[in-house]
């Protein structure tokens, strides 16, 4: 058995980020990963001379100013930089009546854009998104750590009081609110649900207000920034970094168990036997995975069992990796897409569809001449299993299809110009990301105040933190690399670092 100060379950953006920060203050880091390259959803795989992310492509938090730029600050802390690609464009929404709008890079042309399809909601248009402006600055002023370390909210406060009390009346609150308080459109509600599922999985009612102003402004901000190579790069950089600082990271090294000694976390087995001590663990695995799968489920902590009640997982992805050649891409086209015919399929199974190009951007990802689309639309594991061989190739066959007739919409040449496809399924997530189900995290079961009910990175074990998208502040890989900064600070001030 080897000793280490922290060892960290898992190479999802969140645990990485929690390791280098360690590995940074000195603190003795191993990071034990079950597949055999780092990122989780934020990795890749190559096929044919493409290079596709697994998740999506759309990131926030590579940009060069205020304090919010959570994948640059993790980066440089372990002395390495990534190239990234700004996007001019945001989102590309092909919405139903009509409702064809780009989300601009810069606020006004974006606020211009949609006030053109709702002018008699201009005033409400501006509040709404000046509301959503004001958390943003009120989180852009100050270094984002753990809420759960006294010493720092107080030294923030004193720093930052206005802003600190900005910030406190927004944390039991939630987006819709503040858009029926200033817009009375169906349409337009419609449409800032949207802007909330397409990133939170859930309608505004349910999206709390610090997300979305964090989201709704930092892309005007910061802005999306595609990393040079792939999204997959943002992963192997900061294991490099991890490296440099003197942390190590496993690769095929499955924690099947965290070990506990009188009720505290000390260390985790491994599939093949191997034990490993620490002084604080550190699971990026899923709230499900660790209290139901390393941890015996019967001894489920109470506060876990209640947030159970106040959570359920969110859906996977039915992913369609596709190759095409170039023509297929009308002059102009955007690399991000959002498509859906009918409000009332919002949320349901295949009912939104995601596209990104990151070709568009970067070319060096696929053979010349040609173009990634990354197609994905949520989907339910239940769908999908019980299956034999031969069903469940023609099952993920039959869906490609019918994602691939609706895309036509915008792209009439896809099928003709097909070179590559790839059908990623729930039963895919779940096997290659380790995540029950194949979740892509936590979503409110009902509608709750703000992000009040979201857990911090402690756990009601002694010893055992949890970091990523089911620990405040949730969803997207900048909220994740936020979640790793507050796991980090916490533990190096309970270790004395």
């Amino acid at each position: 058995m080897q000793d280490f100060d922290a060892i960290v379950i898992g190479s999802g953006i969140g645990g990485l980020v929690t390791a280098t920060q360690l590995a940074a203050k000195g603190a003795k880091v191993l990071v034990l990963e079950r597949y055999l390259i780092p990122g989780g959803s934020a990795g890749y795989f190559e096929r044919q001379g493409y290079r596709f992310d697994v998740g999506a492509s759309m990131i926030f938090g590579l940009g060069h100013n205020g304090t919010t730029n959570l994948l640059t600050r993790a980066l440089s802390a372990v002395n390495v930089s990534q190239e990234a690609i700004a996007d001019p464009v945001q989102i590309h929404y092909h919405l139903p009546q009509g409702l064809d709008l780009k989300v601009d890079r810069v606020y006004e042309k974006f606020l211009q854009n949609l006030i053109a399809h709702f002018r008699h909601e201009e005033e409400g248009i501006r509040r709404f998104y000046d509301e959503c402006q004001k958390v943003f600055k009120c989180l852009n002023s100050m270094d984002l750590l753990s809420l759960e370390e006294p010493r720092y909210l107080l030294r923030v406060f004193f720093q930052h009081p206005l802003a600190c009390l900005g910030l406190v009346k927004y944390l039991p609150q939630n987006a819709g609110d503040f858009a029926r308080r200033y817009i009375k459109d169906p349409q337009l509600l419609k449409f800032i649900d949207m802007e909330c599922y397409c990133w939170s999985v859930v309608p505004s009612d349910m999206t709390p207000m610090i997300n979305a102003g964090m989201v709704f402004s930092d892309r005007h901000y910061g802005g999306v920034n595609y990393p040079k190579g792939g999204v997959g790069q943002i992963a192997q950089k900061l294991v490099e970094g991890l490296e440099k600082a003197g942390g190590k990271i496993q690769y095929q090294a499955r924690v099947t168990k965290i070990l506990t000694e009188q009720g505290k976390a000390v260390g985790v087995q491994l599939a093949n036997g191997k034990l490993y001590r620490g002084k604080r663990i550190v699971s990026n695995a899923t709230r499900w995975d660790t209290f139901e799968q390393l941890l015996p489920a019967e001894e489920m902590p109470h506060n876990e069992k209640k947030w159970q009640e106040n959570y359920q997982k969110s859906p996977s992805f039915l992913s369609l990796h596709i190759g095409v050649k170039e023509s297929v891409l009308p002059a102009g086209t955007e690399c991000h897409h959002i498509f859906l015919e009918d409000w009332q399929k919002m949320t349901a199974a295949e009912g939104t569809i995601f596209v990104s190009i990151p070709t568009l951007l970067d070319p060096d990802l696929a053979p010349s001449g040609y173009h990634i689309i990354h197609a994905f639309t949520p989907h339910w594991i239940d769908d999908w299993q019980e299956l034999s061989v031969s069903e469940y190739e023609a099952k993920k066959e039959e869906a490609a299809g019918r994602i691939i007739d609706r895309l036509k919409k915008i792209f009439p040449g896809l099928d003709a110009g097909l070179d590559y496809l790839e059908v990623g399924t729930p039963r895919t997530h779940r096997r290659f990301l380790g995540r029950e189900d194949g979740t892509y995290g936590p979503i409110p079961r009902r509608k709750l105040w703000g992000l009040l009910k979201m857990p911090f990175n402690r756990t009601a074990i002694p010893g055992l933190y949890c970091v990523g998208d089911s620990t405040f502040p949730g969803q997207g890989l900048n909220a994740v690399a936020f979640s790793g900064f507050a796991c980090a600070h916490r533990i190096a001030v309970d270790l004395g670092l």
